[in-house]
């Protein structure tokens, strides 16, 4: 009994530990670059989705300037090397989490009782907020950049754990920013 139990408790951690991860992707235009790319200026990016509330967008930007700076870029308002951009989306989804005792009444006889078990279920509601980093070339305005990272936007959570997951996230959509130049 003592193994099922540890088995459950290892099963319900791995679960939570991969509902919590935030997943990060990337992608850029081979045919760049990315080194000459020394300043930007933000721009809006209109997509009709729901808008963040203004301590959110500061926020936002507040993090991704923090990065770019990082990387070596330094915001201008004037002739920019590229345009950055967000866009964001918060919804929710709802998951159901079900597990059965293996015990209980039902057709034949199974390990000393009748065996059929009992199925428990819950549902419970996940916030998720995606956010997407947009780079565009001023020149033709084609997007040379695209990093979006979910998990990261939740207006639900207190405000000092909103600011920490977008840090991290952010962090971690531009850890391998600049892309590395083709060989």
């Amino acid at each position: 009994m003592r193994k099922k139990g540890l088995l459950l408790l290892a099963i319900f951690l791995a679960a939570a530990s991969t509902i919590a991860a935030q997943d990060v992707r990337y992608n850029f235009d081979k045919t760049q670059d990315f080194s000459r790319f020394k300043t930007y200026k933000w721009v809006h990016i209109n997509n009709g989705a729901k808008t963040l509330n203004s301590l959110v967008v500061k926020q936002v930007m507040a993090a991704v300037d923090s990065q770019l700076a990082a990387k070596g870029l330094t915001k201008t308002d004037t002739d920019p090397d590229l345009y950055v951009g967000y866009q964001a989306a918060i919804g929710q989804e709802t998951q159901f989490s079900s597990y059965n005792t293996d015990w209980g009444y039902g057709p034949g006889w199974y390990r000393g009782g009748w065996y059929g078990g009992s199925t428990y279920g819950e549902t419970s509601t996940i916030h998720t907020g995606q956010l997407a980093i947009d780079m565009y070339d001023p020149k033709d305005h084609s997007l040379v950049w695209r990093g979006v990272v979910s998990k990261t936007l939740d207006e639900k959570a207190k405000p000092e754990k909103q600011e920490k997951n977008l840090n991290k996230a952010v962090a971690k959509l531009f850890k391998d920013y600049p892309p590395k130049p083709k060989e």
